[in-house]
């Protein structure tokens, strides 16, 4: 009874030392994971990836192709456009908005039908218009892709069907969603749940956009052989992070989990304001002895527990006057834990006329 008692003793007090232990240490952010064969998380702003896993393996990536198919169609067609369906288009297989031969839609109609239905139907449609052939409009897409630094990608056509030249990677179709969502159009309709448009009533595949809160689409996609694949974007406090996983049966909820860790571990820290005054600095020979220097971009980085984000400004040289509004001076420089992270310029925030009495010995010597 005696050891019994001294053993049970023995476990309460390791057991209260832990919990003494775990009160006094810092909190640490709580892994993540999915089970997606690929995956990462970016924040859009800044590019910084939050988190990855084989995410430059190259993959089929079904339909989540139809956000470059958007983007292209978006960036070199017009959305008033009226399309002509060819037979070609209607009888496309796999997923479809029902397109029928000879029917005339707008392409904005056909877009609808190719990011909220899926439309394989829609996708050759709109490249039959925007690109002349299908063929045509590929070469468009691999243009972008190169464009956008997706440099392990290849695209075959504009729907995602499989296809031995038609595959790409976790952080290419990231690098592609931050794009995306940078498009208003492109946001504008991926975000819809539903629509009525053109006759047809229309519906989002995209349960996130239900279930995650501040989502803002993108796309879902599956093929036997690629699985699961889905790309999203969500919103919270002004920092949007994309999550992109590949070949994986738990999507939505990986999704939410990775939302929930990115933007409780990485919250976004706002260093510059595109327009907004960053800093004032001395100016000789000037009006007034200060000018505010004004951001030409904005600026905010994700940071992580221990990190801080601090900023140093680079003038071209001494200030002197006199200075126009709007020109280039130098650039505020974005440090973290001493690490250059990014760059913005600089531009004078107003006008400095040169100082009373420099002005009239500059106009003496003009008339002498």
């Amino acid at each position: 009874m005696g050891g019994c008692w001294l053993l049970r003793r023995r476990i309460c007090t390791v057991f209260a030392v832990l919990l003494i232990l775990l009160s006094v240490l810092p909190c640490q952010a709580m892994a993540v994971g999915t089970s997606a064969t690929s995956s990462i998380l970016m924040d859009v702003d800044s590019g910084r990836v939050l988190y990855e896993h084989n995410a430059d393996k190259q993959m089929l990536i079904a339909s989540t192709t139809k956000i470059l198919t958007a983007l292209v169609a978006i960036r070199e067609g017009d959305l008033d456009d009226v399309v002509k369906v060819s037979r070609e288009a209607a009888m496309t297989e796999g997923s479809s908005m029902y397109l029928k031969e000879g029917e005339e839609l707008t392409l904005e109609t056909l877009l609808y039908g190719l990011l909220l239905c899926s439309g394989n139907d829609a996708a050759v449609a709109i490249a039959d218009h925007v690109g002349g052939s299908q063929e045509g409009f590929v070469r468009m897409m691999n243009e972008t892709a190169q464009e956008l630094g997706m440099e392990h990608s290849s695209f075959a056509n504009p729907n995602g069907l499989d296809h031995e030249d038609h595959y790409s990677t976790a952080r290419d179709m990231a690098r592609l969603a931050c794009a995306a969502v940078n498009n208003e159009t492109l946001v504008r309709i991926a975000s819809t749940k539903t629509v009525t448009i053109g006759g047809r009533t229309m519906t989002n595949h995209n349960k996130l956009l239900s279930m995650e809160d501040g989502c803002i689409g993108l796309k879902t996609g599956y093929t036997r052989a690629a699985g699961r694949t889905l790309v999203s974007c969500a919103q919270r406090n002004g920092q949007r992070l994309v999550a992109v996983t590949l070949q994986d049966g738990n999507d939505w909820a990986d999704h939410q989990s990775l939302y929930d860790y990115g933007f409780s571990a990485y919250p976004a820290s706002r260093a510059a304001v595109l327009g907004e005054t960053v800093e004032r600095a001395a100016v000789t020979g000037g009006s007034q002895s200060t000018v505010a220097l004004v951001a030409a971009a904005g600026f905010s980085w994700p940071l992580g527990e221990g990190e801080k984000l601090t900023t140093e400004i680079e003038t071209d040289g001494p200030l002197q006057a006199p200075l126009a509004a709007g020109s280039r001076v130098g650039q505020a420089v974005f440090l973290v834990n001493g690490q250059e992270v990014g760059r913005v310029d600089l531009l004078c925030g107003e006008t400095i006329l040169p100082a009373a009495g420099l002005a009239l010995e500059t106009l003496k010597q003009g008339l002498n």
